[in-house]
């Protein structure tokens, strides 16, 4: 994966997380979501007082037209243009793609439940083909000698392929007495994270719930015996007390990511079009597919 997709790759996750979603309803108000909660505002409604100075609605959804209007307007023209042109072109995004590029961005991020993963399931999918797409399109006229795919492939291919992962959590204690009253306490619907912060001798993760991250299977970090035990358990779920190096353990697995590997013709597509893209020395920006476009909008600039 190119730098100049990751990186817009990174800013669209970064535009679509942010807190607040805005949506015009059919009767003059908006719902105003939050932390998934969602309040009705009208236009002179108080949204801000800053020492007693009030900010209604009205006023922060003007400034924010003023500033992001056009800005957001393109985005959503660049969006349709890409989908249109892909279609027309054939221009498919392989399903192995996405779910690697997602996996990626999932062992960036922390503990997910299972309805936020959701949430960023389906944004990050629609984002990774966009940008995937765009690319394509942007090269698809650049030739790229079949020689020098081979080439590049044979030097960095294995770094298009993802090791299995799993996204774990421990609590370790010295005796299988400790580790078997804390058990007895999670099966009575005790917090997990909060035993870990309780009980945990590990010093470096018991302030974060035990929580160790994304380990790759392939790591030398990885806990020995840990992925053993893991292996055998059901994502969101405690281990039952088990023997490790440094004490008595119980693992919480939050998330498994399997391997995905690409064969030369799988990846050759990505491969060309990342080529051509570093040859071209050109910005993943979808402003060059405007021209022959029927596209009309409200920021055209006057001749």
């Amino acid at each position: 994966m190119s730098k100049k997709l990751l990186l817009g790759i990174i800013i669209i996750l970064l535009i679509t997380n942010i807190g607040m979603i805005l949506v015009w309803s059919n009767n003059g108000q908006v719902d105003v979501k939050n932390d998934g909660v969602k309040r009705k505002f009208s236009n002179k409604e108080v949204v801000a007082t800053v020492n007693g100075e009030d900010i209604t609605y009205q006023k922060w959804h003007e400034a924010l037209k003023n500033t992001y209007g056009e800005e957001k307007l393109k985005a959503m023209i660049d969006r349709i243009l890409v989908q249109q042109l892909a279609e027309k072109n054939r221009i498919k995004i392989s399903d192995k793609v996405i779910e690697r590029e997602i996996s990626l961005l999932l062992a960036m991020q922390g503990v997910l439940s299972r309805s936020e993963y959701k949430e960023l399931e389906a944004d990050w999918e629609d984002d990774i083909r966009y940008r995937y797409q765009l690319q394509m399109l942007l090269t698809e006229d650049i030739p790229v000698s079949e020689a020098k795919i081979k080439e590049y492939y044979a030097r960095y291919g294995k770094h298009y392929n993802f090791t299995s992962s799993m996204q774990l959590s421990h609590i370790v204690v010295k005796d299988k007495k400790t580790a078997e009253k804390i058990y007895e306490e999670l099966e009575s619907g005790a917090s997990y994270s909060l035993l870990a912060q309780e009980y945990s001798l590990d010093e470096e993760t018991k302030s974060e719930g035990g929580y160790l991250g994304f380990i790759s299977t392939e790591s030398q970090f990885f806990p020995k015996g840990y992925e053993e035990i893991a292996a055998k358990m059901n994502e969101h779920s405690y281990s039952k007390p088990f023997e490790a190096d440094n004490g008595i353990a119980i693992l919480y697995l939050h998330r498994k990511l399997p391997s995905i590997t690409f064969t030369y013709e799988e990846i050759k597509p990505y491969i060309k079009s990342e080529l051509a893209l570093n040859e071209k020395n050109q910005s993943l920006d979808a402003d060059s597919l405007w021209e022959k476009q029927d596209i009309e909008w409200i920021y055209e600039k006057s001749e």
